[in-house]
Parts: structure tokens; C-alpha cells; sequence
């Protein structure tokens, strides 16, 4: 009697594992396809940026391309993580920091550079005489860079203290790539929920800004309504994007609450996380630029089908 009871148990655990894998390996599928596509759009739309001067000349399109290289960047690096969970490889500690470092500090970049993308177009809208002095290449580019040290201040102080401090880690499951092998204090998980919440505070209040000037000026009687309607529902679409961006940052917090209440139901919390804050925020991206900009997604069109179309007109932008 007992030998069949074990036999049903042993049975029943090969049955559930079977159903795990199915799961884990449909999963996988599924977001490599997401993966691939949206890569290949991604380099499309670069592509099609650096072949039109037009496009390289405009701070708008600066900043845009600008993030479809961070988000390319970033998703590239998180898909190399969920592939080294899946594959359960376990690479060197150097290798892990290195890919936490770069996959956390990127994750502030879009949220930013959606920010300098909606001030654009407020300089664009609420002050028309003044936008061409204001919205130069030079003026992209510096904006590029204070982009980069902003969203490399919360990295770089967890790297001192790593440096600093020989205390070991305090999260040690596995061997695989989380940021949260950088702590070596518990105050650190305090330091960067604060972080966190400010710039989420911040972008959502310069978002919000820029929103409520446009629909003002949008209201009075000498506006351009299509401009300024254009101008809004990008804003709005920003809006849109910004916050699954912004709330990438908090789900280690959510992951590790899960892991005290269910530590099994944990890989599917991170699987969930992966497509609806780090993939869902990137197919926004070709929508906003892709194809509700007229100029850009005529070229675009043209390149993503690798040319097999009549020849592409040229193309001059609007500031």
C-alpha cells in the first residue's frame, strides 16, 4: 500500500514538472517572438533616423532615436538575463554586476528622455518664437548627456559601496543576474525605493506640466489647433509609456514581497513584470513615431521592408 502511494506521488511530481517546463518553455517562446520583433523594428526606425539628414538635424527625432537606442540596449541586455535564468547559466560575479549595473541605470534613461521629449514639445507649442534658439542639435545632445549622468547617480553609489565594503551580498538565491546582488546594506533597498519614487515624482510632474500648458495654449484663439492637438496626444502617449518605464523600478520591491508570501508563484511574477513593463512600454514607441508621424513613417516603410518598394520621396521636417 505504501509502495502504490509512492508510486501515485512520484507520478503526480513528474506530471506537475512536465506541466512546469511546457509552461516555462511556451513562455520563453512567446517572449523571444516579442523579442525578435520588436528588435527588428527598433533597428529599422535607427536606421531610418541616421539615413535621412532631415531627421538628424531635428531635436525631436535626436531624442527619439536617442531612446529607441536605450531601449534596444536595454531590452537586448534584460532578454540575455531571462536566457541565462532559463538556461541556468551561471556566469562570474563580475559579469553579473556588470549586466545588473547597466540593465538598472538604462532603465532610468527612457523615463528621462520621454521627460526632455514632452519639454520639447512644450518649448515647441508655448513658445513658438523662441523654439528654434532653444531646440538645437546642441541642445539635444547636452540634454543626451545630463540624461546619462541623471539615470548613472543611483548605479554609481551602490558601485562605491560595493568597492568600499568587502561585506558579501545580502540577496544570495542563485547565482543569476539581479541588481540586488549590488546591496550590501538593507538601507540600500530604502535608498533606491526613495530614489525611485523621486524621479518617478519628478517626471510625472514634468509631464504633467507640459500637458496642462499645451491644452492652455491649445484653448486660446490665435493657436495652431492641429499642432497643439498633435502635441497633446504625444504627450498623453508619453504619459502612457512613462509609467510602466517608471514602474520597471519598483518590481524587485513587489518581486521580493511575493517571494516571502509564495516563493513558487516568484518566476511567474518576473515573467509577467518582463512583458508588460519592460516589452509593453517598447511597442509604444514605433505607434508614437512609427506610424502617427507622417514623415517618419513614410520612410520608415520603406526601409522596413528593405527597399522592395518604389524609391522614397525625400523628406523635410518641421520644427
Amino acid at each position: 500500500m505504501a509502495l502504490n502511494t509512492t508510486k501515485s506521488n512520484v507520478s503526480t511530481t513528474a506530471e506537475e514538472l512536465q506541466g512546469t517546463h511546457a509552461i516555462a518553455n511556451f513562455q520563453m517562446a512567446f517572449s523571444q517572438t516579442l523579442v525578435c520583433v520588436l528588435l527588428y523594428v527598433n533597428f529599422a526606425m535607427i536606421f531610418t533616423f541616421f539615413k535621412k539628414e532631415a531627421f538628424r538635424e531635428n531635436t525631436r527625432y535626436i531624442l527619439f532615436a536617442h531612446m529607441l537606442v536605450v531601449d534596444t540596449m536595454q531590452l537586448a541586455l534584460v532578454d540575455l538575463a531571462v536566457m541565462i535564468v532559463y538556461c541556468r547559466i551561471f556566469p562570474p560575479d563580475g559579469v553579473r554586476i556588470l549586466l545588473s549595473m547597466l540593465m538598472f541605470a538604462l532603465s532610468f534613461h527612457t523615463p528621462l528622455t520621454l521627460t526632455a521629449m514632452c519639454l520639447e514639445r512644450y518649448v515647441a507649442i508655448c513658445m513658438p518664437l523662441r523654439h528654434a534658439d532653444i531646440s538645437t542639435v546642441k541642445a539635444a545632445w547636452v540634454s543626451i548627456g545630463i540624461v546619462w549622468v541623471i539615470g548613472w547617480v543611483p548605479t554609481s553609489i551602490d558601485l562605491f559601496i560595493v568597492i568600499a565594503t568587502k561585506r558579501p551580498p545580502i540577496y544570495t538565491e542563485g547565482v543569476y543576474v539581479f541588481y540586488e546582488i549590488m546591496f550590501r546594506y538593507p538601507w540600500q533597498y530604502i535608498l533606491r525605493s526613495s530614489i525611485c519614487l523621486f524621479y518617478f515624482a519628478v517626471t510625472v510632474g514634468i509631464v504633467a506640466f507640459t500637458y496642462i500648458q499645451i491644452i492652455r495654449v491649445a484653448r486660446s484663439a490665435s493657436a495652431d489647433k492641429n499642432s497643439t492637438s498633435k502635441a497633446s496626444n504625444t504627450i498623453t502617449l508619453h504619459a502612457f509609456q512613462l509609467v510602466p518605464c517608471i514602474l520597471v523600478l519598483i518590481c524587485p520591491l513587489i518581486e521580493a514581497e511575493v517571494k516571502k508570501i509564495d516563493a513558487k508563484s516568484l518566476s511567474s511574477v518576473r515573467y509577467f513584470d518582463f512583458i508588460v513593463f519592460t516589452l509593453s512600454p517598447r511597442c509604444l514607441s514605433p505607434l508614437i513615431y512609427g506610424l502617427r508621424d507622417e514623415k517618419f513613417s513614410r520612410v520608415l516603410k520603406y526601409y522596413i521592408i528593405c527597399g522592395l518598394t518604389k524609391t522614397v520621396v525625400p523628406v523635410t521636417v518641421d520644427v
